[in-house]
């Protein structure tokens, strides 16, 4: 049922690891799958966990509130000590929205609300 309602890239490169419902609210909580980014090399990374989690709001989903929980990889490059991590679009440019749902509040009314 997820893949009707969620971004397609979410199911490319994240797992869904718990999904909690409030009142009026719904939260998914997604970590990033454990595949390098392009251009590096397996061996020439060590896994270093995950990034903070960061929240971001998206379309209501049956009448609630739902926020995606997204906790992204990050790996040490062993030859530099240079953190890295996969670069990500998923967020609309100076708010807490998902791309699509920002375009959509935009068309709706004209702004986005932070």
């Amino acid at each position: 049922m997820a893949k009707y309602v969620l971004p397609e890239e979410i199911f490319r490169y994240f797992d869904i690891v718990k999904i909690e419902q409030e009142r009026r609210e719904l939260h998914l909580y997604l970590e990033e799958l454990n595949e390098i980014p392009e251009g590096y090399n397996r061996a020439d990374l060590e896994s270093k966990g995950f990034h903070n989690e960061t929240v971001l709001k998206d379309f209501p989903i049956r009448e609630k509130a739902s926020f995606l929980h997204v906790r992204r990889r990050r790996w040490l490059e062993k030859a530099t000590g240079k953190t890295v991590s996969r670069d990500w679009k998923l967020v609309a440019e100076g708010t807490h929205y998902t791309q699509g749902f920002a375009s959509f509040l935009k068309g709706i009314i004209g702004y986005l609300p932070y």
